[in-house]
């Protein structure tokens, strides 16, 4: 009986249902749940389960974090997001708008941090222009997912692609090979989310109401961030092309960018106790979970007994898309590399991996860490959510439509 699939079996199902009787769980309650029931029954020792907590990835967050919590409590992301999209005149516009900006930046500035700063300006639009905030948290979600495909900087799993892989222009060829089908599958996710939700896509003219400043001290501290996070994240662009073996963390940009508000604001105490500590307790417990269902082996075995050649895209894709649900997307790339690697694969079976891996995000909830982070947020921002059902019936016929146009480019 292999306990951490069994316990992950129960997780999944919980998130699917999120509710028992009287009982209704937040995400991050089910996956602590989970990592406290691998502990108690000794599937992976305190140990391990400390070391399987990425500090990288949950210091980025922490990070990231403090800026999207100074720029929402100054009013200076909302005074922005007015500049941004006051150009939209419709319904129609202001959806392209969102999933074609989100997907334009995640490219640049990774799509969890998009996802941060994302949640507080669609669920504010949606409430301005009376629109269900399912919608364009739905097109935040699809659009720093896809925007993020383009880039090996766009999310993690992607960066382990490119520097494993030995890509030897890694922009280059994330580039050339992936932009056009990302603006294809951008456009089809509009259609699509026009197509289940043709009520929101209303004829009305948008007015756009310009907000006030609510801390001018924090706003500015709060700009010096966001301009560190860009310029930082653009140096690291550079130095791919002009000085390759000199390198740095995106866990550094996040934290040089967090620096002015802890270090210069008054209000360094409240942006800290109201950051999103739920999402980092989600993580962290995704991550002892996540480690003891790979210490069990099941996927391993899994892989290693189909009779099927993995470095074919068509598999790639497949098991990319599918696994990463089950053991999330970064595991499942550190899990499937050495295969490729070992049969020889060609720059398109990574490519494929990366894209196939990203893509994952769109099928359901579980298949991208900005999925979390957005859903978290607007429930603990809004009281808003996207369930596990209403994700996957736009997710599933939009990641097959993804997997189709991506695999008509690699192939």
């Amino acid at each position: 009986m292999n306990i951490p699939i069994i316990i992950l079996c129960v997780v999944l199902g919980l998130i699917a249902v999120r509710r028992i009787g009287r009982f209704r769980f937040e995400l991050w309650h089910i996956m602590l749940g989970g990592a406290v029931a691998v502990l108690i029954t000794g599937q992976i020792g305190l140990a391990a389960a400390w070391h399987a907590i990425d500090a990288d990835i949950m210091l980025f967050l922490f990070g990231v974090f403090i800026v999207g919590q100074a720029l929402e409590e100054s009013g200076y992301l909302f005074q922005l997001s007015y500049k941004l999209f006051r150009r939209a005149k419709t319904a129609d516009g202001l959806i392209l708008m969102v999933l074609f900006g989100a997907g334009l930046a995640s490219a640049f500035l990774m799509n969890d941090t998009l996802a941060v700063i994302g949640t507080p300006v669609v669920l504010l639009l949606a409430k301005q222009h009376k629109m269900p905030p399912q919608v364009l948290l739905l097109a935040l979600a699809f659009g720093v997912t896809l925007g993020s495909v383009v880039s090996p900087i766009g999310n993690p799993q992607n960066l382990l692609v490119a520097i494993h892989a030995q890509l030897p222009n890694p922009f280059m060829a994330f580039f050339s090979s992936l932009a056009l089908p990302t603006l294809i599958n951008l456009f089809a996710a509009f259609f699509i989310l026009k197509f289940f939700y043709r009520a929101s896509f209303h004829r009305q003219a948008l007015v756009h109401a310009p907000p006030k400043l609510q801390d001018a001290g924090l706003a500015r501290l709060a700009r010096w961030s966001l301009l560190l996070i860009i310029g930082l994240s653009l140096s690291k662009i550079l130095l791919v092309f002009i000085w390759p073996t000199l390198d740095f963390r995106l866990t550094y940009i996040a934290l040089i960018s967090a620096a002015p508000i802890l270090l210069l604001s008054p209000k360094r105490a409240r942006i800290l106790r109201h950051i999103d500590w739920r999402t980092l307790v989600f993580f962290g417990a995704m991550f002892v979970l996540m480690e003891s269902v790979w210490l069990s082996g099941f996927f391993q075995s899994l892989l290693s007994q189909w009779n099927v050649n993995l470095a074919a895209i068509s598999v790639v894709f497949a098991v990319s898309v599918l696994l990463s649900q089950l053991i999330s997307n970064v595991p499942m790339v550190a899990l499937y590399l050495p295969l490729l690697i070992h049969a020889g694969a060609s720059t398109p079976a990574f490519l494929a991996l990366a894209a196939g891996s990203t893509l994952a995000g769109n099928l359901f909830i579980l298949g991208a860490a900005s999925n979390i982070i957005i859903i978290q947020s607007a429930e603990r921002k809004a009281g808003q959510t996207l369930g596990f059902f209403e994700f996957a019936r736009v997710g599933i016929p939009l990641t097959l439509v993804n997997v189709l146009i991506y695999g008509l480019f690699l192939i």
